[in-house]
């Protein structure tokens, strides 16, 4: 009954199953995020698609759908995020669907989230509330002024 026969070794072989196709845990939003490295000081407002990650000075605000703050960033303005990680300095408030502060953070100001998290040895002063949509009321993205190309000039050969 469960002896080997010869048409079972010359039996062709099956098709294997075929394999789930892993699924990333988050979607991916552009790629790679941009940096603002630790010598770059930048004065004005940051706005991205993607993720961002700063290391460097930011004087005023910040809007992406993921943000990394690093242990020596300082950051001098408001922050709008799907998903915020905190290491560094924050003086201006945060809305983010996803906080999180980091045991080497420092943050003054307050902070509207829909999940907080904070680490053992953060520094928060302010007042955080839950929100379950903290971006709602978010200030409006102003459009971007659109740029002009300046026109290709045409010179004509002088008469003579």
């Amino acid at each position: 009954m469960f002896s080997k026969t010869k048409e079972a070794e010359t039996a062709p072989p099956t098709a294997p199953a075929p394999q789930p196709v892993a699924q990333p845990k988050r979607p991916s939003r552009g790629g790679v995020p941009s940096i603002i490295s630790a010598e770059l000081i930048v004065r004005g407002t940051l706005i991205s698609e993607g993720d961002v990650q700063v290391d460097g000075r930011v004087d005023g605000d910040i809007r992406s759908a993921g943000l990394v703050i690093g242990e020596k960033a300082m950051i001098m303005g408001d922050i709008y995020a799907e998903e915020a990680t905190i290491r560094g300095r924050v003086e201006g408030s945060i809305r983010a669907r996803k906080v999180q502060l980091c045991a080497t953070c420092h943050v003054e100001g307050n902070i509207l989230h829909e999940a907080l998290s904070v680490e053992t040895g953060a520094f928060f002063e302010g007042n955080c509330r839950h929100s379950s949509n903290p971006l709602a009321d978010a200030p409006e993205i102003p459009a971007a002024p659109e740029r002009k190309l300046p026109a290709a000039s045409v010179q004509k050969p002088a008469a003579g």
